[in-house]
């Protein structure tokens, strides 16, 4: 196992025994396990064992209900069709797809679950620290207030108007909502207080935490999208923010693309933040199992059968040239392509390569347009009710390992260096259109993907090029919004109303809370 992901994987292995150990112990007896302020959090590695409480949330950040799903099945990029008896699920993922979703529906429930549990388990930290009255807890403290806005940057991406909480022990049980301007403007604060305090360091010892390039990459990503969230833009602020990390020396881009997403992707140059996933001790990454066919867990030798489900809008897939090396190649009636690509299509085999796959001749629909051999169609035939089984390309951006479970070992980036050159490229293109500094960052990344470079950069351009590039990053429907794009039709979907741009409060939190204001349009 790669060291980077190894010692992680210690911290977050000593934080369960910190935590669970004393529960097993009769109350009555001497109790040499107890933490205690004197006995514990004394030293910078127990500081950082603790940390782990903080962290370990993250791994639902991939759930098949939760942020990623939120953010990418509600985009252009992905989709989950009904498939006859499969994914029908009370029509969630359809309304998912069409914009059409309610306050009650299990990916807005889970996905606001999801980002106030980290913003609870960080003012719970912070709240221990503090009464340890230690100075050795300063920089975590930091660390721990950078992790708690960047949960709330993503609440005030996906909801907007959402209560600000920092207390624990005298936490208001009611909250009121702030006004997304107000959280906008906490989140800048708490972030830039953050930014000296959490570690320059950008080695094994901050791998998968808060550094400030963490920080800097957040600013840049909250002054990118400064417009929507606030109402005016801060394109020069955005701008200035990459360049620090850009200038930091501590990144570049992978020679090989796919090199971010191998399954021991751990430590890549392009990683400024990511969750260190791993089978064994840190599941939550299984794409494999949402997005390949039932048959292909022949063609990995996969512990357990994948279901089928997942798959990229056809328009989406069409926007990557023949020849850009982040598509892949499709298989042929010869034989697999072997070669990575962020799709899977064509006729499927077994794991030697030599049989192709057969299904049981029908397709949900009952009509099977390749007959009884098995071939991933980047066509999808119809959103609901009864989508062949073999439609829609398959997201094979992240490796699938041979004899893998259902619980991947891949990295997964929350924040990588290409996004950062992009993001640089639009603050300045947004200042001036015929910017050369622009034009050359996204370059870039287009002469890596082995297609030919823009003699100008559009607003279209960059939109396609970021969605090229970070498909599958949950980044696409933050992208579509800032671009104006997001309401429009698209396959299978009619345009919507603007403040479908927000998430709807969970009912279960209305309901609980008066105090909180539902978001207009629900």
């Amino acid at each position: 196992m790669n060291f980077y992901k190894f010692s992680f994987k210690i911290m977050m292995v000593a934080l369960f025994v910190v935590t669970f150990l004393p529960a097993c112990t009769d109350l009555e007896e001497e109790l040499f396990s107890a933490v205690t302020a004197d006995n514990f959090f004394q030293t910078e590695e127990e500081l950082i064992s603790a940390l782990g409480g903080a962290y370990t949330s993250l791994y639902g950040y991939m759930g098949t209900t939760g942020p990623w799903a939120a953010q990418e099945v509600s985009s252009d990029e992905m989709v989950v069709p009904t498939r006859g008896p499969d994914w029908g699920d009370g029509g969630h993922w359809v309304r998912l797809h069409q914009q059409e979703w309610t306050s009650e529906d299990p990916t807005v429930n889970t996905t606001w679950g999801f980002l106030f549990g980290g913003v609870s388990a960080t003012n719970r930290l912070i709240f221990q620290f503090e009464e340890l009255q230690n100075p050795l807890t300063d920089p975590f403290i930091g660390e721990l207030q950078g992790l708690r806005a960047i949960y709330y940057l993503w609440l005030l991406d996906m909801f907007g108007n959402v209560p600000i909480v920092t207390g624990f022990a005298d936490a208001d049980p009611a909250p009121p909502t702030n006004s997304r301007a107000e959280v906008y403007a906490f989140v800048e604060s708490e972030l830039l207080a953050a930014l000296s305090q959490v570690s320059p360091n950008v080695d094994q010892s901050t791998y998968g935490r808060v550094n400030q390039n963490v920080i800097r990459t957040a600013l840049t990503r909250l002054y990118l999208n400064a417009e929507v969230y606030k109402g005016s833009p801060e394109w020069q602020k955005a701008a200035d923010m990459a360049s620090q990390v850009i200038n930091s020396g501590n990144y570049s881009l992978e020679g090989d693309y796919f090199a971010n997403f191998s399954v021991d992707n751990a430590g890549s140059s392009e990683f400024i933040w990511a969750i260190p996933y791993d089978a064994v001790f840190a599941g939550g990454l299984n794409i494999v199992m949402q997005t390949l066919s039932y048959l292909n867990q022949e063609t990995y030798s996969l512990a357990a059968q994948p279901w089928n489900g997942w798959c990229t809008v056809e328009e989406f897939f069409n926007s990557y040239e023949d020849t850009d090396l982040r598509k892949g190649q499709s298989n042929t009636e010869a034989g697999p392509s072997n070669v990575r690509g962020n799709f899977l299509w064509g006729p499927q085999f077994d794991v030697s390569g030599n049989k192709r796959l057969e299904d049981d001749g029908t397709a949900a629909s009952g009509v099977d347009p390749d007959g009884l051999l098995f071939t991933i169609r980047p066509e999808i035939n119809e959103l609901f009710p009864e989508a062949w089984r073999e439609a829609g390309a398959r997201n094979s951006k992240f490796e699938f390992e041979i004899g893998g479970q259902p619980n991947m070992n891949n990295d997964f980036p929350l924040m990588r260096y290409a996004d950062v050159l992009l993001m640089r490229a639009e603050a300045l293109f947004r200042m001036n259109a015929g910017d050369s500094e622009a034009l050359a960052l996204v370059n870039q990344i287009r002469d890596r993907a082995d297609v030919a470079p823009f003699d100008a950069l559009t607003e279209e351009n960059i939109l396609a090029e970021r969605g090229r590039e970070l498909f599958s990053e949950t980044v696409r429907r933050t992208d579509l919004i800032r671009f104006g794009k997001f309401t429009d039709e698209w396959w299978a979907k009619a345009a919507q109303d603007e403040c479908k741009e927000i998430f709807p409060i969970p009912r279960s939190q209305t309901d609980a809370n008066p105090n909180l204001v539902q978001n207009p349009c629900y």
